[in-house]
């Protein structure tokens, strides 16, 4: 799909400057325009076709596409004499020729995320406004209209145009840095890390070693819990909570920086592992102190339900995502459990898959500390852990079936 950008003539802006301060200046940490190009691609735009006016140096914006978010984007320039007027049908004829039948209209200062853009609807008439992204017709924008016609409602953004929406922009960004998946849970976790986000958002810490930070913080909770008192147990439970919040953050900068990778998703699920390998670790030897032997007996339970679901879950991911995409894992699996709603382990299953997520786990396992159950929560996790190897090897089985199993079932459903 291709977008048409338009870049007004800054220079008879006062409260804009240069147009080089215009366009690159730092939203969330990156550049303005590389923004707005680069959230376009994220929702499925592959080519741009930027318009730019006499005030704006082609250098310019050649560096703006030199950009490596930027990398798997057509940039074309088209200079013009005057500045682009969106309302006018010959300004788009003058440029027919460069529109696809369906194209994104971008406003250049619009700040949106990519969900805002991947569910517009294709629009057959002209936008109401041309300030927010729209889907449009390149019909309806060759020929004059005459009348207006109320569309979609615009999409949701800022339009940055001072120092103060900038800020706007920013807030708005990280408040929806989240996935469309999230629940209650991790939503609430993501209110508590937006002021740290929108800090580091300005600085060079990469998503990463925030991965790592959370790690470090997780491995002194284990040490506390370790300890074996009702004290250590719940600042140990205090610090597994803060993991989890540094669990939210990492992700959260990855979206809002355009830093998701393949390698960071696998980097940010060894973390995990090895997170939840380690608290455990500390419960059963604090426990172990208190009770004796059998938490211990109970918790090498745990361990082997941890190693196959880790086992399990991935190669059902493998199966699930393509190599470059495992991010997209959780939204697959769930996609498939709605899909197959039918079958009664889909449907339990869907209600109560997200109690093994760390974002969910770290509230209860503070809740048990707390009330003093946590001898319980080591026993629920053990019949958890195994529950997840279990059910992730029959729904492996069910939705991604070898070709010869499937041609068997094939030839039994003729």
């Amino acid at each position: 799909m291709r977008a048409v950008l338009a870049i007004p003539d800054l220079r008879t802006r006062r409260n804009r400057g240069a147009a080089a301060e215009a366009l690159m200046q730092k939203v969330a940490g990156v550049p303005l325009l590389v923004r707005v190009i680069a959230t376009a691609a994220r929702a499925g735009v592959d080519s741009v076709l930027i318009i730019w006016p006499d005030g704006v140096s082609p250098k310019m914006l050649e560096s703006c596409t030199e950009f490596s978010l930027l990398k798997n984007v057509q940039v074309d320039t088209l200079p013009w004499p005057v500045p682009f007027d969106p309302r006018c049908a010959a300004h788009w004829t003058a440029i027919a020729g460069r529109l696809e039948d369906q194209f994104l209209w971008l406003p250049w200062n619009c700040v949106t995320h990519k969900h805002a853009i991947a569910r517009l609807s294709p629009s057959r008439v002209r936008p109401v406004t041309w300030e927010s992204p729209a889907l449009v017709n390149s019909r309806a924008v060759l020929c004059e209209a005459t009348f207006r016609i109320r569309s979609d409602q615009p999409t949701k953004g800022v339009a940055v145009t001072s120092p103060a929406t900038v800020q706007a922009a920013e807030r708005f960004l990280v408040t929806n840095s989240g996935k469309p998946t999230d629940g209650i849970y991790s939503n609430f976790n993501r209110r508590l890390c937006r002021p740290v986000v929108r800090l580091l958002s300005h600085t060079r810490v990469s998503p990463n070693a925030i991965t790592l930070a959370g790690l470090v913080v997780a491995i002194a909770g284990a040490f506390l819990f370790a300890r074996g008192s009702y004290l250590y147990y719940v600042s140990g439970a205090v610090l597994f909570f803060v993991s989890g919040l540094f669990d939210e953050m990492d992700g959260m900068i990855a979206r809002l920086k355009f830093r998701e990778s393949a390698f960071g998703t696998w980097f940010e699920g060894f973390v995990d592992n090895v997170t939840y390998l380690a608290v455990f670790a500390g419960i059963i030897a604090g426990l172990h102190r208190e009770y004796g032997a059998w938490p211990v007996k109970c918790g090498i339970a745990l361990i082997i339900g941890c190693v196959f679901s880790v086992v399990v879950i991935a190669v059902q991911r493998k199966l699930a995502t393509s190599p470059d995409r495992p991010h997209e894992y959780s939204g697959r699996i769930n996609q498939l459990m709605e899909a197959d709603s039918a079958n009664l382990f889909s449907r339990v299953a869907r209600q109560i898959h997200i109690f093994v997520k760390k974002g969910v786990l770290v509230h209860y396992l503070l809740l048990f500390t707390v009330v003093g159950a946590l001898p319980i929560f080591l026993w629920l996790a053990a019949i958890g852990s195994n529950l997840t190897w279990i059910g992730a090897l029959y729904f492996t089985r069910r939705f991604f079936p070898r070709p010869s199993l499937q041609a068997a079932r094939d030839i039994q459903a003729a």
